[in-house]
Formats: C-alpha cells, sequence, structure tokens
C-alpha cells in the first residue's frame, strides 16, 4: 500500500506502523543484502573478517538496548556491560555445567541470566536521577567484575569459561547438527542478521507505541510526567528489563562466536564505556545508529592494529574527528552531509567560505590550547 502526501514524498507501508519512502526502502534492501554477503566477499579484503562484523554487531545490540535508556529517559548508564556479561556467561555456565550442546538453547540461558541481572539491578536504581544513575549502574558492573574475578573454581576468574559442552564436540550444535568451523560461523552469522532486523523491529514498534511516548515524557520532565498519572519509577525499571534483554541476547551470541569468554573483555567496566560509545558515535537519536556504532568503534578496535602499530592513537584520533565534526553521529549526520553537499554542488563559493571558517575554528582551538598548557605548565596567562 502506498500513500501520497502533500508533505513529502510517497510513503509505502511494509508492515503495521511502518512507512517509508521508496530511496528508503532502497537503502534498507541495499543495506541487507550488504550485511548477508559478508562471508562471501570475506577474500576479497583481508581487512574484511566476517567475525569483526558478526562481533560489532553483538556490541551494537548492546547499545540498542542502551539506547532505549539514553535516548527516551536520558539516563546514562555505565553499568551495560554487567547484562552483556551476564548473557555471555549464562552461555557459558549452561555448557560448562548443564551440558547444553545447543547453542540457540545456549543463547536463551545466557538472556534469562542478564534479564534476572536486569529485574534486580533495575529495581535498585530506577527511583535515581542523572549521575547518581550513573554511578549505581557502575558500581553493580564492577561489582560482578569482581565477583567473577574472585571466583576461581567456577567462573574461572581471569581464565574465564569455555563455551564448549563436556563431550567430545568442539563447538555447540546448530539446529541439533555438527558443523565445521567455517560451517557453523556462516550459519550464526545469518542468525545473528534475522535477530538483528528482528530487534530493529521490535524497537521501532516499542518507540511508537503509548509505552515509547511515556518513556519520552518521563525524558522531558519527571515530575510532570508523574502529575499525568505515568507511574515513572515501574516505567523506567521495565525499560532496564528489555534493556538487559538485549545485552543478555548480544552478549550470548558473542559467547557462541568466540566459544570462550572473560571478565576484562565482556564485564569490564570499559566495555560498558564502550557501548555507551557505540549509541554516541553512531548517532543515538536514530534506529540504526547505535548498530554502526558498534561496527565502527569493533572494527577499528580489532583491525586498525594490523594496519599499524600506532592503531590506538590513530583509533582516538579518529574518534576525537567523529565527535568533533558529527555532534550528532555518523547517521544522525548523514541528513546534513547531504544537503551540504548538494548546496555546495550548486554554489561553488561556500567551499570557500568553509575553509575559512574550519581554518578559523581550528585556529582558535588551537590558541585555547596553548593557553591552557602555558597556564598549566608555567602559571602564566
Amino acid at each position: 500500500m502506498s500513500a501520497d502526501t502533500d508533505d513529502g514524498p510517497r510513503r509505502i507501508g511494509l508492515l503495521k506502523g511502518i512507512e517509508l519512502t521508496p530511496r528508503q526502502i532502497l537503502y534498507l534492501i541495499v543495506g541487507v543484502l550488504a550485511l548477508f554477503a559478508v562471508p562471501e566477499i570475506e577474500g576479497l579484503s583481508s581487512s574484511l573478517r566476517t567475525q569483526t562484523i558478526y562481533l560489532g554487531l553483538c556490541w551494537g545490540i548492546a547499545a540498542l538496548g542502551l539506547n532505549l535508556l539514553l535516548r527516551h529517559t536520558e539516563l546514562v548508564s555505565f553499568g551495560h556491560a554487567a547484562y552483556f556479561g551476564g548473557g555471555a556467561y549464562g552461555s557459558a555456565l549452561a555448557a560448562q555445567y548443564a551440558g547444553v550442546e545447543e547453542a540457540l538453547l545456549l543463547v536463551l540461558i545466557g538472556v534469562l541470566l542478564a534479564t534476572s541481572l536486569a529485574v534486580a539491578i533495575g529495581w535498585l536504581v530506577s527511583g535515581y536521577l542523572d549521575i547518581y544513575f550513573s554511578l549505581l549502574t557502575l558500581a553493580f558492573n564492577q561489582l560482578l567484575f569482581a565477583i567473577v574475578m574472585g571466583s576461581t573454581d567456577i567462573l574461572g576468574s581471569d581464565d574465564g569459561l569455555a563455551v564448549r559442552p563436556q563431550s567430545d564436540l568442539i563447538r555447540p550444535t546448530l539446529f541439533g547438527m555438527e558443523w565445521s568451523s567455517r560451517q557453523f560461523e556462516v550459519l550464526s552469522y545469518y542468525i545473528l542478521i534475522v535477530v538483528l532486523l528482528v530487534m530493529l523491529f521490535v524497537t521501532w514498534r516499542l518507540v511508537q507505541s503509548p509505552f515509547g511516548r511515556a518513556l519520552d515524557a518521563i525524558g522531558q520532565d519527571r515530575t510532570r510526567a508523574r502529575f499525568i498519572g505515568i507511574p515513572v519509577k515501574r516505567y523506567v525499571w521495565t525499560t532496564i528489563v528489555i534493556s538487559g534483554v538485549y545485552g543478555g541476547l548480544a552478549g550470548g551470541l558473542y559467547s557462541i562466536s568466540l566459544l570462550h569468554v572473560r571478565p576484562n573483555g565482556t564485564l569490564f567496566v570499559l566495555r560498558s564505556g564502550e557501548i555507551l560509545f557505540m549509541a554516541i558515535l553512531g548517532g543515538f537519536q536514530t534506529l540504526l545508529g547505535p548498530i554502526i556504532g558498534g561496527i565502527v568503534l569493533t572494527y577499528m578496535l580489532t583491525e586498525l592494529r594490523f594496519a599499524t602499530e600506532y592503531w590506538e592513537f590513530l583509533t582516538g584520533f579518529m574518534l576525537f574527528l567523529v565527535v568533533f565534526l558529527l555532534p550528532n553521529g555518523v547517521i544522525g549526520s548523514l541528513p546534513a552531509i547531504l544537503g551540504g553537499i548538494k548546496d555546495r554542488a550548486r554554489n561553488p563559493g561556500l567551499v570557500a567560505e568553509d575553509a575559512s571558517f574550519i581554518a578559523a575554528l581550528v585556529g582558535s582551538k588551537l590558541r585555547d590550547a596553548a593557553r591552557t598548557t602555558k597556564v598549566l605548565l608555567f602559571g602564566v596567562k
């Protein structure tokens, strides 16, 4: 079904509640096909690896869950690695101690553990605001990390746990069948793409629902939201639990790919910071932003090290440029960038104005940095 409107281009209804323009549908099809084509074109470039994209999408799903809090309730969580790690460790524990062999069942068990953590943590922190909420989420994340690090017998401490059943299997089964390493990698990647599309659809419907509008009201003004009858604490708690489901799902999928989980890679507090930064990097005001942020940051952290020994500096510098030049994130800044390109194509004189503006801006920033350095080092203003 399609509709012509006086306010904009024709929109086509794909599913209930989702209407896209023909151009948006084209972008959607190209994006999905590109994701599905990754295993087939992996050999074209040494820097394009299916597992890197897989891990980036896992972290992106976790960032998508965090974005429900960040974008709609305006709460900043520094503890989302707790749910990601909960999902990963839930899968590992089920494989190690319960003998579960099916990969999808391992992921489901990981989701259940992460959701249980989100229920408990959410009930304790949902009544707090701003920095208190952030610090409490950080504290619970660090508490879980300390528990895992201190448990040598059950959780493996710093060595972590293998996600392999206690049998002759090298890796879990998929759909009850054993697969070779490459087959398992490709099948689990395709399963992840399907899960990602489902989660994006669920998120879209969620934010467009009355529940999503209530979250927006809470983010704008909690006091006013209470006055109009919204049970604020219960809604925030529910959002934390939903966000925990995303994190647990991402962690479970992560675990069956690497087949080993360690606390530093899943539960460490810096992982929480990375999840938050992924949402901001891609554009937390958009639906696809956290997913793109997850892919971009994971790629930088895993592939740049093979390109240069200064990969840490280069990663930090590139991220600095993105934040400095694209304050709305990669996806959030695209409309302005494309509009600017069209304007400059029609009026070349704008390019010179932009160059002058950028030069003046950079010069101002350098002067400020020099002045600050002089004050700090020599006490001279």
